[in-house]
């Protein structure tokens, strides 16, 4: 029997979370559940308040939850900048007695400012200084994950995915 897996991408603004999950998704196949979407389809016009960011990572998981139970595989692309919103993604894996995998994605924040400015169509709201922000309110990862550095080419993210998450 087919026990599905929960992978959870997550990194600050910018690093690049939105194309490694996008290709792992593919690569699977897997469902794919993006915050930036699910809080835009809550919130049209988001002020990215505390409680926005609840029910966003709320709704995430309900999603993630009711496509593990389906027997999918999924992947979450989220900042989960907090040990909260982990542990509520580790839970939900549990629960659905998924596979939970960890993923952080990094990015030289040189590569990072030169992306967001070039950036002209994206779901992401987020601008430069947030990501600088964020970067000092990030909270240690204290489980076992993968680290993908994404400073590169998507041809060298896609092969640090290839070897290390699929």
């Amino acid at each position: 029997m087919h026990r599905p897996t929960l992978i959870v991408y997550c990194g600050l603004p910018g690093v690049g979370k939105s194309a490694a999950s996008a290709y792992t998704a593919e690569r699977l196949p897997a469902e794919r559940y993006r915050s930036d979407e699910v809080r835009k389809r809550l919130f049209p016009d988001p002020s990215y308040t505390p409680e926005e960011t609840v029910a966003t990572y709320e709704e995430l998981l309900a999603c993630a939850r009711d496509a593990l139970e389906s027997d999918s595989d999924v992947v979450l692309d989220a900042t989960f900048r907090s040990k909260r919103f982990r542990d509520r993604a580790a839970a939900t894996a549990r629960e659905a007695d998924a596979a939970p995998q960890f993923v952080r994605v990094t990015c030289d924040v040189d590569v990072v400012r030169e992306r967001i400015e070039k950036r002209t169509e994206s779901v992401s709201d987020a601008a430069f200084d947030e990501h600088l922000k964020l970067r000092r309110a990030f909270d240690p990862i204290e489980r076992d994950h993968v680290v993908i550095d994404n400073s590169g080419s998507l041809e060298a993210t896609y092969e640090q995915i290839d070897r290390s998450v699929l």
